[in-house]
């Protein structure tokens, strides 16, 4: 797989995949960053910069998917629009990327098609031959182990 950046302000790559054949491309328009306090680590400047992300997608008004792949990820996530926060990291730019990482993992999660089913099989004449005399043995096993009469 060739490398992306997804570097925060541009339109965000979404590599190939299953369901997602050729990747796409999603609008910088389409995404919405929103940045606050965060509450972990920073130091002094921890009550003073606003570090932490939350990202905001809306796939259902997105033009990025095919109409299929709409439907797809809209099955699999919750109605209305994706929200990802990233707080771990000092930086609002080391968080803008990590939640943009976020995103792209989601949504390659969420349009990729479900497996395909499960085809019942049934066990062959002579496993079941096998299993029956494996039980006949054990039982016999089993009854040898009573106690000791003297006849």
């Amino acid at each position: 797989m060739a490398f992306v950046s997804n570097e925060p302000g541009r339109d965000l790559e979404v590599p190939a995949g299953p369901g997602l054949p050729s990747g796409a491309t999603i609008p910088a328009g389409e995404l919405t960053e929103r940045f606050s306090r965060s509450p972990g680590p920073g130091g002094q400047s921890v009550n003073t910069s606003d570090t932490r992300v939350e990202l905001l997608f809306d796939p259902s008004t997105s033009t990025a998917f095919t109409e299929p792949q709409r439907r797809r990820i809209l099955a699999a996530i919750e109605p209305g629009p994706i929200s990802v926060t990233a707080s771990e990291h000092r930086s609002q730019l080391r968080n803008r990327a990590a939640a943009r990482e976020r995103l792209v993992a989601i949504l390659r999660e969420a349009v990729a098609p479900p497996p395909p089913p499960r085809r019942a099989t049934r066990p062959s004449r002579a496993s079941q031959r096998r299993r029956v005399e494996e039980k006949k043995q054990r039982g016999q096993t089993k009854s040898l182990r009573g106690r000791v009469t003297d006849e």
